[in-house]
């Protein structure tokens, strides 16, 4: 009868197995093989070519162009060489030289470049709180303003959409129907409508007139985090975590198409009437420019190293800004070409604004708002919000702003749960509070 094998725990088995290897290699054990130098050549090019192959060509061309300057310098040792040996006999002595006195009618003397300089930026007023709304029950997370100029809708965490007068402040209607915090509003300049947004996936369209919801859109497969009105046509564009922005028709509520291409939430979205017509920003740090009629990408711009929160279009310039932590570019259309970086809001920027006057502001996560000259990209203002009595300091996050049609109110919504009104310090002038810029040389612009 056969002995019964004996179970032994796979701890046992694996420290078996270690000793056996140690056993058996324990001979070879400081005797490295000889290293291969063709295989370490080729290693080292290999893992050039991964980390620095995109500014190789780059660093190539630029010592090309140094040694092109160096030989064509009246100065080279080259040209020393020469004049040294000029000045030398046939027998090798040594004969006086005398530098020509007047150059050569044919020499070409190169005038000295001038630095480039900055702009002088427009002086704008400094902007001071004016008004502290309260009335919500949740942070406050989208703002939009009535073509009208009379009135404002705010949406909450409360799952609450409010509407306010905007000349006293005061509360004149509440609408529910969201069962989620309402992330984005809009309200058509053509149609007596409000469309809403929020986190339980609903796109809704509410009829002012009756203070009712008439329409729902339905496709989005997760959080819907923001949407807009197209100018000119009777679209809505929506996006959200699901990666994907939705165009709807606005009347058959049918889904025109589904613009993808984000490998992560699409966290802001903008609509204008000429191309590209839908500018998207995404976690995943890019930008999409949109062809509206193909519903395909036109473009992609992967300049931001983190996530794209905000996206604003001038009203009258034909350029866009994007923001994120790293920075905030400026963009020229249609094409996406850089223009420049806004650099100094060192917070995550949940949101932008800019009036006809030229005035940037972004607002941050700690409740710091810079207001930018949009020309210049100067800082002229900072600003801290101050959060409402009774909440904590970190509750001084800045969710949303928009300014009114006049461009002389900016309206914004926080996270201490209020809505405040900035408008400009009418006391203050160029003297009381000047530019502080210095014609300093302009720095190379970082893409």
């Amino acid at each position: 009868m056969a002995d019964e094998v004996i179970k032994h725990s796979v701890h046992t088995l694996v420290f078996r197995s270690l000793k056996r290897s140690h056993d058996m290699f324990l001979s070879n054990q400081s005797m490295l093989p000889p290293i291969d130098e063709k295989a370490e050549k080729i290693l080292r090019s290999v893992k050039a070519r991964d980390s620095y192959g995109q500014v190789m060509s780059a660093v190539q061309k630029a010592q090309a162009i140094k040694q092109q300057e160096a030989l064509n310098r009246p100065d080279t040792p080259h040209d020393t060489d020469m004049a040294e040996s000029a000045a030398l006999g046939s027998d090798g002595a040594m004969l006086p030289y005398s530098a020509p006195t007047n150059p050569t009618p044919t020499a070409i003397i190169s005038a000295p470049r001038k630095a480039p300089t900055m702009p002088r930026p427009k002086w704008h007023a400094p902007w001071k709180l004016f008004r502290v709304i309260s009335g919500h029950l949740g942070w406050v997370r989208c703002v939009a303003v009535e073509p009208g100029n009379e009135w404002f809708a705010t949406g909450a965490a409360d799952r609450v959409i409010k509407i306010w007068d905007l000349a006293t402040g005061k509360l004149k209607v509440s609408l529910t129907g969201h069962v989620s915090t309402v992330r984005g509003l809009e309200v058509s300049s053509r149609h007596p409508y409000l469309f809403s947004c929020g986190e339980d996936r609903q796109v809704k369209c509410w009829d002012l007139e009756y203070n009712k919801v008439i329409r729902h859109y339905h496709g989005h497969l997760s959080a819907v985090y923001t949407l807009a009105l197209h100018p000119t046509i009777d679209v809505l564009v929506t996006a959200g975590r699901d990666a994907t922005a939705r165009v709807w028709d606005l009347r058959s509520k049918a889904n025109v198409h589904t613009l993808a291409g984000h490998t992560d939430t699409v966290a802001s979205l903008a609509c204008q009437s000429a191309e590209p017509q839908i500018i998207t920003g995404s976690h995943d740090s890019t930008i999409r420019l949109w062809d509206l009629a193909a519903g395909k990408s036109m473009c992609t711009l992967t300049n931001h190293k983190k996530s794209v929160r905000s996206i604003v279009i001038h009203p009258s310039l034909y350029t866009f800004a994007s923001a994120s932590p790293d920075n905030i570019k400026q963009w020229k259309c249609p094409e996406g070409k850089f223009i420049q970086n806004l650099s100094g809001h060192n917070a995550i920027v949940n949101c932008m604004a800019v009036n006809p006057e030229g005035v940037l502001v972004s607002g941050g996560d700690n409740g710091t708002m810079y207001c930018w000259d949009w020309r210049t990209g100067y800082n002229f203002q900072r600003l801290q919000s101050a959060v409402q009595p009774g909440s904590m300091d970190s509750e001084a996050g800045i969710f949303a702003m928009t300014f009114d049609h006049s461009g002389s109110r900016l309206i914004t919504a926080e996270a201490d749960k209020t809505i405040k009104i900035y408008r400009e310090d009418d006391t203050a002038s160029e003297e009381t509070h000047p530019i502080n810029w210095r014609p300093e040389i302009l720095k190379r612009r970082k893409f």
